[in-house]
């Protein structure tokens, strides 16, 4: 019974996908004027699909969606990820790459002692040790650096503060609101 059944169940989800693409990119959007009577082009606003590979000035890789296997989404000019980021995606167009260095500026900022900070230290807190990350209560990511009787010393640089990234990063799909 499922066997007479299948052709129709896979035309019916070809006809849900092609209805389903129709605002998003793969397909052209001649009422979009950035879109050239072409597929979309990024631009502010759109919801992203992509996949990138972080890597630092000496060929580190620090970051990478292509190895988790999961695209990494986000809405571009949000917020959500660094300016830098934002520029290297727009204009883009699904199936398009670019590689891009962005400066500390853009990226992280510069490191700075300003963010090097020196904390209370409870009893509760006795297993904080030197290396361990911790979170300040506005959940700031922060290093310790030293422990002392009852002060801890915290680095709250981003832990890529001062450095330059270099991003390979493909555009998957695109959304428009």
């Amino acid at each position: 019974m499922l066997k007479r059944h299948l052709p129709v169940i896979t035309i019916g989800l070809a006809l849900l996908a092609a209805a389903c693409t129709s605002g998003t990119s793969g397909g052209d959007d001649p009422a979009d004027p950035a879109d050239g009577g072409g597929t979309l082009v990024v631009q502010d606003g759109d919801l992203v699909d992509v996949h990138y590979v972080g890597t630092l000035d000496d060929g580190t890789q620090f970051d990478s969606s292509r190895d988790r296997g999961t695209p990494f989404s986000f809405t571009v000019a949000s917020g959500q990820v660094i300016s830098g980021f934002d520029d290297a995606v727009r204009g883009l167009r699904v199936g398009e790459s670019r590689t891009v260095r962005i400066p500390a500026e853009e990226a992280y900022g510069s490191w700075s002692e300003d963010n090097i900070i020196e904390v209370p230290y409870g009893d509760s807190q006795s297993d904080v040790e030197v290396g361990d990350q911790v979170f300040l209560s506005n959940g700031q990511a922060a290093t310790v650096l030293e422990v002392k009787g009852d002060t801890v010393v915290l680095d709250a640089n981003h832990e890529l503060a001062g450095e330059a990234l270099t991003f390979e990063i493909e555009v998957l799909a695109i959304t428009r609101p």
